[in-house]
């Protein structure tokens, strides 16, 4: 296979993984986007967490909210536990990197906040524990998840959300997990502030 080929074959499994997930998922990111702007019409926030290129899913949907998305308007409360790296490297160092979300939302987390957690895996403990530290604090989370949703399955109740991207590959799950981040970035702005639209 020469290297052009692999590239074909690149945005081909990127494309099917992409409609695969059009297919089976449009009604949970709907019902996900309707969540957060209850949350924000409420006065309440968005706490993201993830490691890796998850981690980067969660900085890119908070810097999205906070500044903005396509179109002018207000900024919206959506913080990233991924960025602080006093923090972070302190709570790994001091306790364990397991605790290094769920310190943070013990800190900072609020009684009808949300919670999202991007994880490929599912497996990762200090996701785990970050769920488990949202829901001690009546926070509901949503989960963006792939293969077949890990440990973190369990540690969900039933008024949270999982969105389960249906592949194997780590890569193809980060791909449409950021798409789906655009989407409810763009649903988000529509239910909030309504007008522009990609009609």
């Amino acid at each position: 296979m020469s290297l052009q080929d692999r590239i074909i074959k690149l945005f081909t499994d990127s494309i099917q993984t992409k409609q695969n997930a059009m297919d089976s998922l449009c009604g949970d990111i709907e019902y996900a986007s309707q969540r957060i702007v209850e949350t924000l019409v409420n006065d309440k926030k968005i706490l993201a967490c993830g490691n890796g290129g998850s981690a980067g899913d969660a900085q890119h949907f908070a810097s999205e909210m906070i500044n903005r998305f396509e179109r002018e308007r207000p900024p919206l409360p959506v913080i990233a536990l991924t960025t602080d790296t006093l923090t972070l490297t302190s709570i790994a160092n001091d306790y364990s990197y397991d605790e290094v979300f769920a310190k943070q939302i013990r800190a900072l987390g609020q009684s009808g906040d949300l919670l999202v957690a991007y994880t490929t895996s599912g497996n990762s403990g200090n996701i785990l524990k970050a769920v488990n530290a949202a829901h001690d604090k009546n926070m509901n989370v949503l989960a963006l998840t792939g293969k077949d949703g890990g440990r973190l399955v369990a540690e969900l109740n039933e008024f949270d959300i999982e969105i389960r991207i249906p592949s194997q590959s780590t890569a193809r799950i980060q791909e449409v997990h950021l798409l789906i981040t655009h989407c409810l970035c763009d649903l988000i702005d529509h239910q909030l502030f309504g007008g522009q639209n990609h009609e």
